[in-house]
Parts: C-alpha cells; sequence; structure tokens
C-alpha cells in the first residue's frame, strides 16, 4: 500500500474568479461567470458558484467539503436553476448515428437541488457515501438541428425526477486528489423510482482506476469503467400516449422529414422507458472528443489510458488578481479512451468509438485541478476546460 505524499486535507486558502467561454454544437454558445472560494475562514469547506448568459441561462451555487464530523463525515450540497436550456438528441440511442443525425430539445422552467453525504476512513483510504438528487424540467419545444421549430409543445407537465445514490471507494493511493501511484476501486448504484411516465429502474456503476509511477513524479494511469441499468418497471411506450402527455402532436405536422425527426424524440423515450438509461459517453469525463452525453443506451464499456508528465513538483504561492492559490504542479498528458454503449447486452461491443488527444493541467494545494484538453475523433476536434481529473465524474 503506497504511503500518502501529502496530509489529505488540506485549510490552504484559495480563490478563483474568471468568464468561462462555451460554445455546444447544436446548443449555441455563451459566456458565464465562474467563481470559487477554497477553504473559507481556515475551514476545509468550499463555496461556488456560476452563471450562465447566452443560449443556455441560468445559476448554479453550492458548498463542498462540509465537515459535520472533522475529516470523517462530510457533505456536499447544490442548487441550480436554468431559465432556457437545449439538449442534442439523436436519431436513436446506441452508436449507430452520425455526427449530424440529431434534432434539438428545448427546454425550460428547470431547476436541480441533491446533497451528498460521505463517510471517510483510514485517512480517506476507504469510504462510503449517500446522494439525493432531484430535479424539474418542462418540453418547450422541438427543432432541427438549424433551430427551425419542428413543434412546440402544448401545455406540457413539469415533469419531475428523483435520484438517491449509494456507493464505496477503496482508494489505495498515494494521495486523494492527485494520485501517482496505486489503485481506486467505485463501485456505486442508483435508483430512480417511477415519476410519471417514466420506468423504475437502477443503475450499478463500477469505475476502476490504476497508476502506475513513471519516475519520481510523473504516472501512467489506466481506466475501466461499466454501467448496467435494470428496469424494475417499465414507463409507457405507447407513443401515442407519450405524446399526449408530452403535448406533442407528431402526426399534424405535414412535412414527411420534421414528423419523422419529432417521432424519433418520441422513440427515444419510448427506449429509455424499455430498457433505462446507464452513464452516458461523450464529454468532460469519458470519449472527450465527443460532444456531452453524445451515446446513451442502457448498458456502457469504457477503457481509456492517460501518460500525465509533472513538469513540476513545487509550493509556489500565486496571485494573479481573478486566482489565489498554491501551485503544487502543472501537468501535461497525452490520453487515449475507447468505448461502446447499446440497450442489448448482446449488442455491446458491436460498435466502439475512439477519443485521444493531449492536455495541460494546474495542481492546487486547496485541492483543485484546473484542466484543459484537447480532444481528437471521427467527429472532428473538441476542446474543453473543466475542473478535475477525467473518469471521476
Amino acid at each position: 500500500m503506497p504511503d500518502r505524499r501529502k496530509s489529505q486535507f488540506s485549510k490552504d486558502f484559495g480563490y478563483a474568479l474568471f468568464p468561462y467561454p462555451y460554445s455546444l454544437p447544436g446548443i449555441g454558445s455563451g459566456v458565464g461567470l465562474v467563481g470559487g472560494v477554497m477553504n473559507v475562514a481556515d475551514t476545509y469547506t468550499d463555496a461556488y458558484g456560476i452563471i450562465f448568459t447566452g443560449d443556455v441561462r441560468g445559476t448554479s451555487f453550492g458548498l463542498a467539503d462540509l465537515h459535520i464530523i472533522p475529516r470523517h463525515l462530510i457533505l456536499d450540497i447544490g442548487y441550480s436553476t436554468v431559465s432556457e436550456a437545449t439538449i442534442q438528441s439523436y436519431g436513436k440511442r446506441g452508436m449507430g448515428t452520425d455526427r449530424n443525425d440529431y434534432r434539438l430539445i428545448e427546454f425550460g422552467d428547470t431547476e436541480f437541488f441533491g446533497g451528498r453525504m460521505n463517510a471517510s476512513f483510514l485517512d480517506r483510504r476507504y469510504e462510503v457515501y449517500g446522494a439525493y438528487y432531484e430535479g424539474a424540467m418542462r418540453l418547450k419545444s422541438i427543432r432541427d438541428r438549424d433551430g427551425t421549430v419542428i413543434i412546440e409543445a402544448s401545455d406540457s407537465p413539469r415533469e419531475r425526477g428523483r435520484t438517491a445514490l449509494f456507493g464505496a471507494r477503496l482508494d489505495v493511493t498515494d494521495d486523494f486528489n492527485d494520485p501517482r501511484r496505486g489503485i481506486r476501486v467505485d463501485v456505486s448504484r442508483s435508483q430512480s423510482p417511477q415519476s410519471g411516465s417514466g420506468p423504475d429502474f437502477y443503475v450499478v456503476d463500477l469505475n476502476t482506476t490504476a497508476y502506475l509511477p513513471l519516475g519520481p513524479r510523473s504516472t501512467w494511469a489506466f481506466n475501466s469503467f461499466r454501467s448496467d441499468a435494470v428496469v424494475r418497471k417499465q414507463g409507457v411506450t405507447d407513443l401515442a400516449k407519450l405524446q399526449q402527455e408530452q403535448g406533442l402532436k407528431c402526426d399534424t405536422i405535414t412535412d414527411p422529414e420534421q414528423r419523422r425527426f419529432c417521432i424519433e424524440v418520441v422513440d427515444n423515450q419510448i427506449a429509455g422507458n424499455t430498457y433505462g438509461t446507464a452513464t452516458s459517453l461523450g464529454g468532460f469525463s469519458r470519449l472527450r472528443s465527443y460532444s456531452q452525453g453524445r451515446y446513451k443506451g442502457a448498458h456502457t464499456r469504457f477503457y481509456g489510458t492517460e501518460v500525465r508528465w509533472n513538469m513540476t513538483d513545487e509550493r509556489t504561492p500565486f496571485n494573479i488578481f481573478i486566482m489565489k492559490d498554491i501551485r503544487t504542479s502543472v501537468q501535461v498528458a497525452v490520453f487515449y479512451e475507447t468505448g461502446t454503449i447499446s440497450d442489448l447486452r448482446s449488442d455491446l461491443g458491436t460498435t466502439w468509438r475512439d477519443s485521444y488527444g493531449a492536455g495541460v493541467r494546474m495542481v492546487t494545494a486547496s485541492g483543485i485541478v484546473f484542466r484543459g484538453d484537447l480532444g481528437f475523433g471521427s467527429e472532428g476536434i473538441v476542446p474543453e476546460i473543466f475542473i478535475g481529473y477525467p473518469w471521476e465524474i
């Protein structure tokens, strides 16, 4: 078992406040303002907030690492509201769609909130946790990928969903926030009870990452991830009934292609009500060269590897007006990832998608990892700016 390189609970103060420009294919662009204060008032607690403007408008704020029992019982809580947002809905679930085979689903009147309680033991080597999340949203319209309205929902309900999650993590590494050697295993089960027309199902995730040291301060990381949804009771699977509940009248659309687009959106909901939905692929954590939530289905398999060169190993305070902290390392990384997803377990592995790229990171003493990645794949090049290492979400 590797010894810990440093204390696993830091009180080093830090803050950051900076603009966050975004441009999401098919969703829109704009600028957000991101702010956070780490280890407030000589405690372990972090506070953060985000304001989005542009095509996605909303706010988010929360508290993290709020120690109920110092170093042993830790609470995270958060709340967000989005007045208007758009997501991509591809022609069908799984891996069988091309990059332009999507519609835009516009939502409004959305809010999400939740919290997570984490019990930590043995210097963060073993943790058990429970979480509860709840959210609500209202369907507004379906548009084609150019933004032209296909159909507007009529008196659609404000649907609410709930998820309860329980899990455990074994961390046999040399550091919780910035591991360089050892292995980490995380297993969780999330339960989503039936709400409205949706199914009653649960998802089991197993996430394993091994860290092979390269010299005194660099590492080669290997990740294996699987996610499986199990439906206990199917939701509504009748096409006409779902259209009525959502306020959609696809049959009234005169253009045959746009009518098909509308029906495909409802068909995807039927698939989710039939098979459930496991953890998706694409975005900031897995298959980084694809858009967020690009691939969805009931069963997911993913493998990734990443070489992380730590160019420095230091404790250098910095204060650049918009950001203050203690830099502990600057890192350059290269990565390769591959994944597959399917509604039927028998079809899993038929089609795989790959992603590769490079990135830079700055690790700080307050526990934050600022990450910038550039991913390459069959659907183009995707730049990403995010906080935290990949494969952890």
